[in-house]
């Protein structure tokens, strides 16, 4: 999905977040405006919104002197998910279909965005996706998929949401304990991404093999995939890509065994797919 106009005033604004979210001086919070004021002309129509996004984020990194600027968010975001784990649990033991009831916890974990200007409520969007439904619905054929795989590879999106997409891993293993779960993360920090070191002690490493998948960009680029990465992933039996930027960066991507699961949080998105923010999408690439 190549970058619309709409898309570059998000990344400006998401600059003017990121000096919100530090709490940042006057002054610097001008210079990462002024810097990310000057990127603005170098944006290219070809790519998509998180190619364009990370030299912005990579230039910012390297004038605060922190390659993680969202060290702190992510540990906060990661807490309060793990506090949300028994209840979620609960209604996952209590679902006549627990896989469906996984998916959809997880989509809520996709809120958890510093990227996006959607604003949200954790424990209110699980609540409300226990009885939502897909606004593009094939969580039936993810499932059918799903049970048909050898090996599953899972795109990783935010910080926080880690948690929920480690629920859902563990529920597909309950189900299917020989399958194979492969959860590709970033290579190093960007946004509130999750990477390989975020994870280091995570109990994520009992149900899936953690890849570094060679990929810096907020969202999944194959052409950037690590030669292991991208192995396992044109080999896998399912696909689940998880969140908008690995959506942006795959959309064109027709490989039979994707599918995406995300909530819609922006026009944009919201556009391509012919729905409304706020929509829950678990949709196959095919």
């Amino acid at each position: 999905m190549h970058i619309e106009p709409d898309c570059i005033a998000c990344i400006f604004n998401q600059a003017l977040r990121v000096t919100k979210a530090l709490e940042l001086s006057p002054e610097a919070s001008k210079q990462l405006l002024d810097e990310a004021a000057c990127m603005l002309p170098s944006f290219s129509l070809d790519l998509t919104p998180p190619q364009n996004a990370t030299p912005m984020y990579e230039k910012f990194s390297l004038i605060l002197g922190r390659e993680d600027i969202y060290a702190q968010q992510k540990k906060e975001a990661i807490a309060k998910a793990e506090s949300l784990l028994p209840y979620c649990q609960k209604h996952i033991s209590q679902s006549s279909d627990p896989l469906v009831t996984a998916a959809k916890i997880a989509v809520a974990g996709n809120v958890i965005d510093l990227a996006s200007e959607y604003e949200y409520d954790l424990e209110e969007e699980i609540a409300g996706v226990l009885d939502a439904t897909f606004a593009i619905d094939q969580i039936a054929e993810l499932t059918q998929r799903i049970a048909k795989s050898d090996t599953i590879v899972y795109l990783a999106d935010n910080a926080g949401e880690n948690v929920f997409d480690r629920l859902y891993m563990q529920t597909i293993k309950a189900h299917y304990p020989d399958t194979k779960i492969y959860y590709f993360v970033r290579s190093r920090p960007i946004i509130n991404d999750i990477c390989v070191k975020d994870l280091e002690n995570d109990p994520v490493h009992e149900v899936a093999t953690v890849v570094d998948s060679g990929v810096h960009t907020p969202g999944i680029v194959v052409d950037a995939l690590g030669e292991e990465a991208k192995r396992l992933f044109f080999s896998a039996g399912c696909i689940i890509s998880k969140g908008m930027g690995n959506y942006e960066c795959l959309s064109d991507c027709k490989v039979d065994s994707l599918y995406y699961l995300l909530k819609v949080k922006c026009q944009v998105v919201a556009r391509s797919l012919s729905l409304q923010p706020g929509d829950l999408v678990c949709k196959s690439a095919h």
